[in-house]
């Protein structure tokens, strides 16, 4: 292209890469992340599939409503009843108790390690919530049959060696560290500008942290939350060594429940033959828990697409 040409206004050709060849690493890449994607979606559909097919002969023989309606959850005795709501009720109350105590005190500590606490202070809380995390369930199972059942019966509370309330509040204590952990990522996820602005404002440190940060990390919180009651949901040997096993609809906490986890876990153990009606009921109670975690995914995503915040 000449001098004239450029002086006329002439545009110069825009410089065009092309990659010379195919980089195997790449490649080998690319499909080494397609097939980790491609293991959880299998694994799902697998676990669907292993549930639904006796599932499907249980419900043949059981109708789906006395399922759901039955207040009597008796599959190993005789007559059988096999109304699924006392193990509802017992999920639920273990779950509720964990709430109480994981929801609060999770999203207190990501509070305090996100807004609060020095930079080296951080550096030794969350790496020691993480070691929590870590700790075998079946070492809280014990924790709260031998050390917080006695305790709460201490402060005269009237518990029962096995009850809902020590093995609720133990599950809680288990679920601080994901709470904290997922809800304090997505608080440092929020841009500093919006701190300094609030400050410029005249505004407190509590200020900043309950007005600004927290709304503006809202959906990492929301998920911290689901994902912290799906854990408690699906607890096993916390529910199976502190809770108890029996299947009985109460409200008091106090009281020994049975959850569909533990129901599953105790009935697993080999003394029901396979493939009757009794060894069934796994899967059926399995399925149903399933589909309830599904559900609250579900929904724990349309919530965090619905609330979330995104900065340029």
């Amino acid at each position: 292209m000449s001098t004239s040409d450029l002086t006329a206004g002439a545009q110069p050709e825009p410089i065009r890469l092309r990659a010379t060849g195919t980089r195997w690493s790449e490649v080998v890449v690319k499909a080494s992340l397609a097939l980790c994607a491609l293991v959880s979606v299998a694994t799902t559909i697998a676990i669907i599939i292993a549930l639904l097919e006796p599932s499907i002969e249980f419900f043949r023989e059981i109708s789906i409503v006395d399922f759901f309606s039955g207040d009597r959850w008796a599959p190993l005795f005789e007559p059988a009843s096999f109304g699924v709501q006392p193990l509802l009720v017992g999920t639920l109350a273990v779950t509720f108790w964990a709430c109480v105590i994981c929801l609060p005190c999770g999203l207190g500590a990501a509070i305090y390690m996100s807004e609060y606490a020095h930079p080296r202070v951080r550096g030794i809380l969350k790496p020691a919530l993480e070691v929590l995390a870590g700790i075998p369930t079946v070492v809280f199972g014990f924790f709260a049959l031998t050390f917080f059942t006695p305790l709460l019966q201490d402060l005269g509370l009237g518990v029962n060696v096995f009850n809902a309330l020590s093995a609720g509040l133990v599950v809680g204590v288990m679920l601080i560290p994901v709470v904290a952990s997922v809800s304090e990522d997505a608080m440092a996820a929020v841009p500093q500008e919006l701190r300094d602005g609030a400050y410029g404002l005249g505004a407190t440190r509590l200020q900043v942290s309950t007005r600004v940060v927290v709304p503006a990390a809202i959906s990492g919180i929301i998920a911290s939350f689901v994902l912290a009651i799906s854990r408690a949901v699906g607890e096993t040997m916390i529910v199976l060594i502190a809770a108890g096993g029996l299947a009985q609809i109460t409200f008091d906490p106090r009281d020994q429940v049975q959850t569909m986890t533990a129901f599953i876990g105790a009935t697993g153990l080999g003394d029901v033959p396979t493939g009757s009606v009794e060894y069934k009921t796994i899967f059926a109670v399995g399925l149903a828990l399933f589909v309830i975690t599904f559900v609250m995914n579900i929904l724990s995503i349309r919530l965090v697409r619905k609330y979330r915040e995104i900065y340029e």
